[in-house]
């Protein structure tokens, strides 16, 4: 058979494993690591801290977690702890990831006997803070969770013997770095610990943070020729804004996609394309920020396993979501961020699978095209609007009426969601 040409010639067996952890990679039918995972692996075993770059979708989450679960287990808890205090924590930005993180380690750590809890913000408070409670090797979670409990003494830091950043990045552009800071201050010196960062892109701020908390990290960076995923199919439509919708509507009833994200700039453009789709025939959902985590979870499931066949999303979505056999990502906004562009069309073409993303350019939002096929170090094909996708019978749906203010007048503002994303913290 051929070795497909998403994965390194390095086989799993012949990395110096812990056998139980060997079993759970083969049951799981995992045989030869990604490249990411073939750079890193070989020098975490060795007891190297890592910085480490990969495209979206590459495996980075299996490369640290078999990293620090092989520490783990291959270094019993030392009698002279509280024997309930995590010995290695992994940090996410979103709550999204850090829920895939925890079920990336749960099938890893299959009979391993390691404690594994998952904390973070909008659900299962008492739950989370009772699980801490009765002990946990791994603790996997977002900052501001996990510095609640900490601050309350549910747990110390002084244990940490193994840090995981994951998508460091994102913690920058998300506001977290000084939550960061207030948490690796409190753990061991960097000597004392393994480190391990992982990142879409490794930028200088990424760096300076590595160098400053990490014990002389070793970087590896696992890039294409391009920065976008190689399989993905890029598009570009030039259109007016009037026309988006009626352009979104007839598109996807002409191509019928059967997994699509459609990514927007702001919630209420997300509201009214949700709207609107509904009105027309489709069923969709929108995740943002404000969603409450249980119902986020519940969109999360229904799209996995294709009983919703649209999400549409705010940024919140872009990074850490591991969803499979995503056939189309739609930028209904060209994202104001260019990296932000490379994460939206990251969410298909995963695991060496092809997908396409197109993105409809509008008055509104043209004025970032450059910066992204700057970013991108390529244009991005421009497709002609074909008239048959325009849906001429286009229902649009009342819009719901605003809430009053709180002293009973007009609100102010008049609004076009020209203001500052906001991606859920916490």
């Amino acid at each position: 058979m051929t070795q497909p040409d998403h994965l390194s010639d390095l086989r799993f067996d012949a990395l110096p494993l812990h056998p139980t952890l060997l079993s759970s990679i083969a049951q799981l039918g995992f045989t030869h690591c990604t490249p990411i995972q073939a750079e890193t692996l070989p020098r975490a075993l060795r007891g190297e801290d890592l910085a480490g770059q990969a495209q979206t979708g590459t495996g980075k989450s299996a490369a640290f977690l078999l990293a620090t679960l092989n520490h783990l287990m291959s270094k019993p808890r030392s009698d002279s702890t509280d024997g309930t205090s995590p010995r290695a924590i992994a940090l996410a930005p979103t709550r999204e990831l850090a829920i895939q993180i925890q079920k990336d380690a749960a099938g890893l750590s299959v009979n391993t006997g390691v404690k594994i809890t998952v904390c973070y913000g909008g659900a299962g408070y008492d739950s989370q803070r009772q699980e801490l409670t009765e002990g946990v090797d791994l603790l996997i979670g977002t900052p501001g969770r996990i510095i609640d409990f900490f601050k309350q003494g549910v747990f110390t830091l002084k244990e940490i013997e193994v840090l995981v950043l994951d998508e460091a990045d994102r913690m920058f552009d998300l506001g977290f770095i000084d939550d960061i800071r207030y948490l690796l201050r409190r753990m061991p010196k960097p000597e004392l610990r393994r480190n391990y960062l992982f990142s879409a892109t490794l930028s200088q701020r990424v760096l300076e943070l590595a160098y400053e908390h990490m014990n002389n990290p070793e970087r590896v960076e696992i890039v294409s020729e391009q920065v976008t995923a190689d399989r993905v199919q890029q598009k570009l439509i030039h259109v007016a804004n009037d026309e988006k919708l009626p352009l979104l509507v007839g598109w996807l009833r002409v191509h019928e996609p059967n997994r699509t994200m459609v990514f927007v700039n702001t919630k209420r453009a997300g509201e009214e394309i949700e709207r609107t789709l509904i009105a027309n025939g489709f069923n969709a959902a929108i995740l943002s920020g404000d969603v409450a985590q249980t119902k986020r979870i519940k969109l999360l499931e229904a799209f996995k396993a294709g009983e919703l066949p649209i999400l549409v999303a705010t940024d919140v979505a872009a990074r850490g979501l591991h969803i499979p056999d995503v056939s189309h990502v739609i930028n209904f906004d060209l994202p104001q961020d260019a990296a932000d562009y490379v994460h939206r069309i990251g969410r298909t073409a995963r695991a060496g699978q092809s997908g396409d993303a197109l993105s409809f350019c509008c008055e509104s939002w043209v004025y970032g095209l450059p910066a992204i096929e700057s970013y991108i170090e390529q244009r991005i094909p421009t497709e002609s609007l074909n008239e048959v996708w325009l849906a001429t019978d286009l229902i649009r749906p009342p819009r719901p009426p605003r809430p009053p203010s709180r002293d009973g007048g007009r609100r102010g503002g008049g609004g076009g969601g020209g203001g500052r994303r906001h991606s859920g913290r916490r």
